[in-house]
């Protein structure tokens, strides 16, 4: 007779930050702010998880500890890929800010990564999590509604980021952005001294594109204190491209709608459609006033010189990384939103 097997032992689960969570009733990243005694938890959260982290015997791994507590030294710059004619798939607006993002690093001592956008749902992983950066900025998106989702998970997360983009109450993390709404009110008041009154505009004017659509709001904002409004005929989406500006120009021409003036959401829109005017014969400015945004370099060299939004790029960047290591160091820190400038030139007869 054999003697009975003894009992197997049951393996115990060890606890996690997110049990911890959510005991707590909190988010994993407050967890992590807690057990690394940030100052930014207010005291009845901390006590909080410091009861559910009695309560379920968690045990910090020191080893773990002190390698997330340790910094890279490095940001990590992730752009959004964009169609280009060429082999960059870079927005040559980026472009600028790259340089002054690259100032701003060396003055404080870090080295930058520069990477394209991977949006699997653990693209965060490759950097901050694996000690590769110590921070993300975010350049370019695409559609926002489908993006949200992935910021969404960088908060959920405790990732440090900031991103570039339009400033709206309730975003998810902190961006620095311009005001959209302004630069648009801008390019309408200059576009009614100049007698134009049809104002026709090139870009998606939908919450998918929210900076665009901003635009569009302050241009019609403007057009209503004289008591006119855009025209949602004389609308064409398209992408920041020169050949969607192109195209789009051609689209709104075969419309048959009479318009006097064109706004585009961006220089490359913008100059994709002066050679699609001046290939219907159209004259700019004498027939059609063109106007821009963005402020590119290229906008100076267009046929002709394009009038057009600046964004102050080279404080954005600055202000991107500023930002970006008061978030890393625990320091509070907000969104901002930076003053758009009309640069008037012989597009739009100024």
């Amino acid at each position: 007779m054999t003697p009975d097997a003894p009992p197997r032992r049951r393996r115990r689960t060890r606890a996690t930050s997110l049990d911890i969570a959510h005991r707590a009733g909190v988010s994993q990243a407050t967890v992590s702010r807690v057990l690394r005694g940030s100052p930014l938890v207010n005291a009845e959260t901390r006590r909080r998880v410091e009861e559910a982290v009695r309560a379920l015997n968690y045990k910090v791994d020191r080893h773990a500890s002190s390698l997330r507590t340790q910094r890279a030294g490095t940001l990590a710059l992730l752009l959004f890929e964009d169609p280009t004619p060429d082999d960059s798939h870079i927005n040559p607006f980026f472009l600028s800010m790259l340089g002054s993002i690259t100032r701003a690093c060396a003055r404080h001592g870090h080295d930058l990564l520069v990477s394209f956008q991977q949006l699997s749902d653990d693209w965060h992983a490759d950097y901050e999590d694996s000690m590769k950066a110590d921070g993300l900025i975010l350049l370019g998106y695409g559609d926002y509604l489908a993006y949200r989702g992935k910021l969404e998970r960088l908060v959920e997360q405790g990732t440090h980021f900031v991103r570039w983009g339009q400033v709206e109450p309730g975003q998810p993390g902190i961006s620095i952005g311009c005001d959209n709404a302004e630069g648009g009110a801008l390019v309408g008041r200059h576009l009614l001294a100049q007698g134009r009154r049809r104002i026709a505009f090139l870009g998606d004017a939908s919450s998918h594109y929210p900076e665009f659509f901003a635009r569009y709001r302050g241009c019609d904002a403007a057009l209503a204190e004289a008591g006119l409004a855009m025209d949602r005929a004389l609308q064409v989406d398209a992408a920041s491209t020169e050949s969607a500006g192109h195209a789009a120009a051609r689209t709104l021409l075969a419309r048959g709608e009479p318009f006097d003036a064109v706004f585009a959401a961006s220089d490359l829109i913008a100059i994709g459609a002066l050679q699609a005017l001046k290939e219907a014969g159209l004259r700019v400015p004498q027939d059609v006033a063109v106007v821009g945004f963005d402020g590119t370099a290229m906008a100076r060299f267009a046929d002709p010189p394009l009038s057009t939004v600046v964004q102050d790029t080279a404080r954005a960047g600055e202000l991107l990384v500023d930002t970006l290591l008061r978030l890393v160091r625990d320091e509070p820190a907000q969104s901002i939103v930076l003053a758009p400038q009309l640069v008037v030139r012989a597009s739009s007869g100024g």
